[in-house]
């Protein structure tokens, strides 16, 4: 095997932690990158919504600010990746609309938009007859709908090669598919982190490692100190259809409805896929729940009648890295050099990739932050839950 030793080993192939290494490689440094499957994880589920706007939590400040900020960073991602690479890399301009199937789905976006208004965001009510003229597949029996201009989409299954590929150009630069079992460190198992050990017992080394494992984190042993970093699976079930031979397209727009008070998204692909997800589940089990899939065939159908003609190509479970507070985990770990961790993104993976991708490249580099970036690592420390820690709110 090659004995080249990296600038940064970083574990984990998903978008965080190909969206670190792009920003490692632009900084100069050498990066390899270890992940037994590339994609494949929770990134190959997503449906890759940019909705800072529609993702809005009540009561969750730091969450708004981490969304908005991450989203505006998507568009040179993008422009960059384009100009190097010369094709599309999945990123689609088009808006999103939010349907409310009956009253008081409808009041729940109504509610929603009073707090996305009040934190500068633009939201406009519109009729359901200028929903149904903007996508005519609409069901004429919805209660409401707004339009959301600002929030786009991308497709993963599109960024992902396009990063790797994106990589691939740079000679420092390497891809191995294996599996992470343990970190190396310096002088026994407490000093720093000098590098990785694979599962078929090879060494890697570098000067730093950053860890991107999603929940796989648990799994990489001689690291105690990332007890404090407290992640729980959360399952969604997320189908994926396809315009049959001959049919026009269904929608231009990303539709995100309530139906019942369940939430349920629709998001056509340019070339005629369309993604429906996604349920939220907590129950331990990585397959897919009949129940979940029933859900969504059955409210998607509600808000958009026709698709029930697509093509069901793909049924499909993940596990997101859920947190106690939904934030992530972006920083270092107490008494631990060498080492950087970015996790626990949950449903927001896609959607704060280059957040954290550019955050925890500053960590490696050891950047100076930003205020505003300074403010967002306190808030993410994955040493927040220790008492001698306190968190920073954004």
């Amino acid at each position: 095997m090659n004995t080249h030793t990296p600038d940064t080993i970083v574990v984990g192939a998903g978008v965080a932690g190909l969206t670190a290494a792009w920003n490692l490689h632009k900084a100069g440094q050498s990066v390899t990158v270890v992940d037994p499957t590339p994609g494949m994880g929770a990134s190959r589920a997503a449906a890759g919504m940019i909705a800072a706007v529609s993702e809005v939590m009540y009561q969750h400040h730091t969450m708004r600010t981490l969304m908005t900020t991450s989203a505006a960073l998507y568009p040179p991602l993008v422009a960059e990746l384009t100009e190097l690479l010369g094709h599309d890399v999945g990123y689609r301009g088009s808006e999103t609309l939010d349907i409310g199937a009956h009253p008081a789905d409808r009041d729940w976006f109504a509610n929603l938009a009073e707090v996305q208004r009040a934190a500068g965001m633009t939201v406009e009510q519109i009729t359901t007859r200028q929903a149904r003229k903007l996508e005519p597949a609409l069901s004429p029996a919805i209660s409401g709908a707004f339009l959301v201009a600002g929030d786009h989409q991308i497709n993963p299954r599109k960024l992902v090669p396009a990063l790797i590929e994106a990589l691939d150009r740079d000679p420092g630069f390497r891809l191995i598919r294996q599996r992470v079992t343990a970190v190396l460190r310096d002088g026994g198992d407490t000093g720093a982190v000098t590098g990785v050990t694979l599962d078929d017992g090879t060494d890697l080394h570098a000067t730093t490692t950053l860890l991107c494992p999603g929940v796989s984190l648990a799994g990489i042993g001689n690291l105690p100190e990332a007890d404090c970093v407290r992640l729980r699976p959360v399952h969604g079930d997320i189908l994926r259809a396809r315009l049959r031979p001959g049919q026009p397209p269904l929608l231009e727009r990303t539709v995100r409805g309530m139906v019942d008070g369940r939430p349920v998204y629709l998001v056509p692909r340019t070339d005629g896929e369309i993604v429906i997800g996604a349920t939220e589940r907590e129950d331990g089990f990585d397959g897919v729940v009949l129940e979940g899939a029933y859900q969504l065939l059955r409210d998607a159908q509600t808000l958009v009648p026709g698709a029930a003609d697509l093509e069901l190509t793909e049924i499909l479970a993940r596990a997101r890295p859920g947190t106690p507070d939904d934030l992530p985990y972006i920083g270092r770990l107490d008494g631990v050099d060498g080492l950087v961790v970015s996790t626990g993104y949950s449903r927001h993976g896609i959607l704060l990739a280059p957040l954290g991708g550019h955050l925890a490249a500053g960590l490696v580099l050891g950047t100076d932050s930003t205020t505003e970036d300074a403010a967002i690592l306190a808030a993410t420390d994955p040493r927040r839950t220790s008492p001698h820690i306190s968190g920073a709110t954004v």
